[in-house]
């Protein structure tokens, strides 16, 4: 598997409109999107640093994985995204061949129009690990 770079980390919130105000106002960056991904019931907010972006992620629905983290946890980090460059069907494959527990079996398309798959946490020193393609 070819990484390119960290795409994103993902972090937890409960409210992205709370939870703005401290990135924006403290950390001087800005949100430059913000959208709601359906099948993953989740709304998210995209604000960059350098070539790095974080995502906020927001539950939209009780049952929605957020919510559960939330829930668990309380706000934080949530994941660290990689920018795959030779595919992430190809990642997956080889993953799995070394052993690491998929959450995804195939690739699904996330915010910004990425394709994504996630890696279990299980397998992966305990950091839930989602795979992007542009």
């Amino acid at each position: 598997m070819k990484i390119s770079h960290i795409e994103h980390l993902g972090i937890a919130v409960n409210s992205i409109e709370e939870s703005l105000p401290f990135y924006e106002d403290v950390l001087g960056l800005k949100c430059y999107n913000i959208e709601t991904v359906e099948d993953q019931k989740v709304k998210t907010a995209f604000l960059k640093v350098g070539d790095t972006k974080i995502e906020l992620l927001e539950p939209t629905s009780p049952d929605s994985p957020i919510a559960k983290f939330l829930e668990k946890k309380g706000p934080g980090v949530h994941h660290v995204a990689y920018s795959i460059q030779d595919g992430v069907q190809n990642a997956l494959v080889e993953a799995e061949s070394k052993g690491v527990r998929l959450i995804d079996k195939a690739p699904r398309k996330g915010a910004e129009g990425l394709t994504i798959a996630f890696l279990h946490p299980k397998s992966t020193e305990g950091v839930l690990t989602e795979l992007c393609e542009k």
